[in-house]
């Protein structure tokens, strides 16, 4: 008896798909797919959110000084003369940041093993290249998903089934976080 689905495909494309969609799971909240699909990735996205609520509050926050380059009122930055070569002016500026715990920052680098870059397009400027931002879903992992679920133990997911799919008859389901 095998411990998890090979959902005929092999190890490689069977990793890339679970890894696709975890991330789109985690990304917009529900996917719909196959029944023996969502099994396999429901074990992973749980392992997942698990691991972040375990580390949610892990880390230490720090103040540091750090330059950042001066702008004008155009966003621009400022440039002066100095021994006739334009130069940047920086200004310093006293930042808090997060600072990770050692156990959080590999959950962290786990988590990153799994999940896939994600870019956020907005629906107005579509097709602008320039438009699009980095989701960092890691730390949405962190500071949104976790928090809902930290006074729950497990079962972070639910599955509903929807009926048979048109064209081969397979079982579709909606794999959503609850």
């Amino acid at each position: 008896m095998a411990k998890y689905r090979k959902l005929g495909r092999t190890s490689s494309q069977r990793k890339a798909l679970i890894r696709n969609q975890v991330t789109a799971l985690l990304n917009n909240g529900k996917i719909v797919t196959t029944e023996a699909k969502a099994k396999e990735i429901r074990k992973v996205a749980e392992g997942l959110i698990a691991m972040a609520v375990r580390e949610k509050d892990n880390f230490e926050e720090v103040t540091v000084t750090a330059k950042v380059a001066r702008k004008d009122k155009d966003g621009k930055r400022v440039k002066e003369v100095v021994d006739g070569k334009k130069v940047t002016v920086y200004d310093e500026v006293e930042k808090k940041i997060k600072k990770d715990m050692p156990s959080r920052l590999h959950a962290r680098r786990e988590m990153l093993k799994v999940l896939y870059p994600v870019k956020d397009v907005p629906a107005a400027a579509a097709g602008k290249k320039k438009n699009t931002k980095e989701v960092d879903l890691v730390a949405k992992l962190f500071d949104e998903i976790a928090p809902k679920y930290e006074n729950r133990n497990g079962g972070y997911t639910r599955i509903v089934k929807i009926g048979q799919r048109k064209g081969d008859a397979a079982m579709e389901v909606l794999l959503e976080l609850v």
